[in-house]
């Protein structure tokens, strides 16, 4: 334990991956379901049912859902039968994947059987000892697996004590989490008439290690006796699986509109990146086009994000020299160098990844504003 609050009290946690707001082609073509819980592992459980058995039910309705009416979209599921699935092992399948979406689905339960409703998770850290507590019994899956304490950094679950750790996690994907999450939860209410107990946030490992947007829905409470009826019964699972997948269609819709501008949506990053190949355009007085451009586009490697913004000498940053930072949808991003091509860039990626930031990626700008690389390497091409 001590090693693990050593370890992640030094650190910045964050998940080093390029914002999909960065990108003018998203295409929201796959996503992860996961059952929570299985095999020897049931979850909560209810007079009549187990948390596992009813999470698959709707993981597999929902995915069904988004096969036979979205057939861009690939489903991939981290259980259809009723196995064990490492916590780990669940984020690693999204991972490998490179999923867009990560949707985990789970049942809840209470000491009090007057609780009653729908809650949908996004990581972060917890603001109530009830948040707490929901991610303490979603994490305990981990203490059915062998060697859990080599697999999870010495992680304890039922330890107060190890949520230190999330306290410090910061997501770029946070904000499109919070928003498929507030799309489920009307669905919910609306559509459905399940009571709504709002979009929150805690420490879950398998959102913590998963590398895009993800949620974990809580479907109800098996601890009340009327939530339990509802989940257990076919009409309940095909009406919450059907809800989930209104609310995925929403944000696929609203994602992939948003990534062009043509369809209605307002894309500011991708106007200013045309205002400044304008602008160089108008300036550049030479034949000698490319030169320019590319004499004004720099490279350099980003490995951390914070939501309080940090002097370039903390301790949180190994001794890196020559730190630089910049602000961006309410994180501040740490770089390091100023590289004239992608090359070089990735030489040095190697390097602070080899220094403890493993999932360091190269990132362009240009005029001092962040733009994709398939941006920059088409100006330096042309």
């Amino acid at each position: 334990m001590k090693r693990f609050i050593i370890y992640f009290g030094i650190i910045i946690i964050v998940l080093f991956c390029q914002s999909s707001t960065f990108s003018q082609n998203i295409k929201i073509d796959k996503v992860v379901i996961d059952a929570g819980h299985g095999g020897r592992d049931p979850g909560a459980s209810g007079k009549n049912c187990h948390e596992k058995d009813i999470a698959l039910k709707i993981a597999l309705k929902t995915g069904h859902y988004i096969e036979k009416n979205l057939p861009d979209v690939k489903v991939i599921y981290t259980r259809k039968t009723d196995k064990f699935v490492k916590l780990s092992r669940r984020a690693q399948i999204a991972n490998e994947n490179n999923a867009d979406l990560f949707i985990s689905i789970h049942c809840n339960a209470n000491n009090s059987s007057k609780i009653y409703g729908t809650e949908t998770y996004i990581m972060g850290n917890h603001k109530s000892a009830a948040n707490l507590e929901v991610a303490k019994k979603e994490n305990a899956a981990i203490l059915n697996e062998e060697d859990s304490l080599d697999d999870y950094e010495g992680f304890d679950p039922n330890s107060t004590e190890a949520y230190i750790m999330f306290s410090l996690f910061q997501s770029e994907y946070q904000e499109q989490s919070r928003n498929i999450a507030h799309k489920v939860q009307k669905q919910f209410k609306e559509r459905v008439g399940l009571k709504d107990r709002s979009v929150l946030q805690a420490g879950f490992w398998v959102l913590f290690k998963t590398a895009m947007p993800g949620i974990l829905i809580e479907t109800g409470y098996l601890s009340n006796p009327k939530d339990e009826k509802y989940l257990n019964s076919d009409k309940g699972q095909t009406y919450i699986a059907s809800a989930i997948y209104r609310a995925f269609k929403e944000y696929k819709h609203e994602m992939e509109q948003f990534a062009h501008p043509e369809n209605g949506s307002v894309n500011y990053e991708y106007h200013e990146i045309v205002a400044d190949q304008e602008n160089i355009q108008k300036k550049d007085t030479t034949n000698n086009k490319n030169s320019v451009i590319q004499n004004r586009i720099v490279f350099k490697v980003q490995f951390a994000t914070s939501a309080k913004k940090l002097k370039t000498g903390s301790p949180e940053f190994k001794g890196m020299k020559n730190v630089e930072s910049y602000f961006h949808k309410g994180l501040y991003k740490y770089t390091v160098g100023n590289k004239s091509s992608i090359d070089e860039a990735n030489q040095l990626k190697k390097t602070i990844q080899k220094n403890g930031f493993r999932k360091a990626f190269v990132i362009a700008f240009l005029n001092d504003k962040r733009i994709t690389l398939k941006k920059a390497r088409k100006l330096i091409n042309n």
